[in-house]
């Protein structure tokens, strides 16, 4: 068995084993997100992200592209620690971080076969439909209904009763 940290490449080192895996006839799915604190949905859209296909990449989001997108205090856990925390899952063979406002530029240098995104998209609102489009790349909206965050989950931290 690999080990999490072994599954964490940088982008170019990734583009070379999705050749290797799509000449074998894989299915490549890819998705991304934040992961800032790991949590049941997470759980559950990356093992649905991974049933689109063979192989499963997850970007996850830097440190600063996070605290950009979610504002002051955030992240919660550094970029390597969430980068280990998905890597550590078995239904992600490979992850990488990204700095970008969104993946456009991933799909365009891997061109997986599948990009996954969270219910709480829709075909019309995945950012990178567009591009997908383009490159030929299936979009699959996956796991269950979003009723669990990182923001719901620290609301609730900040309000439980301190010891």
């Amino acid at each position: 068995m690999r080990s999490s940290e072994s599954k964490i490449v940088s982008r170019e080192k990734l583009e070379s084993l999705v050749a290797v895996h799509k000449k074998r006839g894989q299915t490549v799915v890819f998705t991304n997100g934040c992961f800032d604190i790991l949590h049941v949905g997470h759980v559950r859209y990356l093992e649905a992200a991974r049933e689109q296909g063979d192989i499963l990449i997850v970007a996850v989001n830097s440190d600063v592209s996070l605290r950009s997108l979610k504002g002051p205090g955030r992240p919660i856990l550094d970029e390597a620690a969430r980068a280990r925390l998905v890597a550590a899952l078995r239904s992600v063979d490979y992850v990488v971080l990204f700095s970008e406002p969104t993946v456009a530029s991933l799909l365009r240098d891997l061109l997986p076969d599948v990009h996954a995104k969270g219910t709480d998209y829709s075909a019309d609102t995945v950012p990178e439909r567009a591009i997908a489009k383009e490159l030929g790349i299936q979009v699959a909206i996956v796991g269950d209904p979003k009723n669990h965050s990182t923001r719901a989950l620290l609301a609730s931290l900040r309000k439980a009763p301190h010891d």
